[in-house]
């Protein structure tokens, strides 16, 4: 059981700098892909972002994804506000202690939701997450 008395803390901008660090770590093609996205770094979720979220009691949201999912632009997407990624800077540090953990942690929950912009479920994600783990 992890002790959260000892809370790993990192600054703003060296937390920022690792989730560009992340994205940059990307395969091209999926960044060349990475269209009207804005990935931004909040310390915690918003009321209203947990409920949309639809997580329960005890859940612990590290990102997410709001916008328009790639595989569901048609023809007439255009002149929208950009998607946003947000990085939740607080929850991560609370489940990691150290620096390596925090940059394993960012670049999962990047991934994960530059997933969902280009339109993969959480259920897909667990299916390919879960053949990683047993053929990795």
């Amino acid at each position: 059981m992890k002790d959260f008395t000892t809370v790993h803390c990192m600054d703003r901008e060296k937390f920022k700098s690792l989730v560009r660090n992340a994205i940059d770590k990307l395969p091209e093609e999926f960044i060349s892909k990475l269209r009207n996205v804005d990935v931004i770094v909040e310390d915690r979720p918003s009321p209203n972002q947990v409920r949309r979220a639809g997580l329960g009691r005890g859940q612990t949201l590290l990102g997410l994804y709001e916008g328009v999912p790639q595989t569901r632009r048609g023809g007439h997407y255009g002149l929208v506000p950009p998607d946003r990624i947000t990085i939740f800077q607080k929850p991560i540090e609370a489940i990691c202690k150290n620096d390596n953990e925090v940059i394993v942690k960012i670049e999962r929950v990047v991934k994960h939701e530059i997933a969902h912009h280009f339109g993969i479920s959480d259920a897909r994600l667990r299916q390919l997450e879960k053949r990683n783990v047993n053929h990795g």
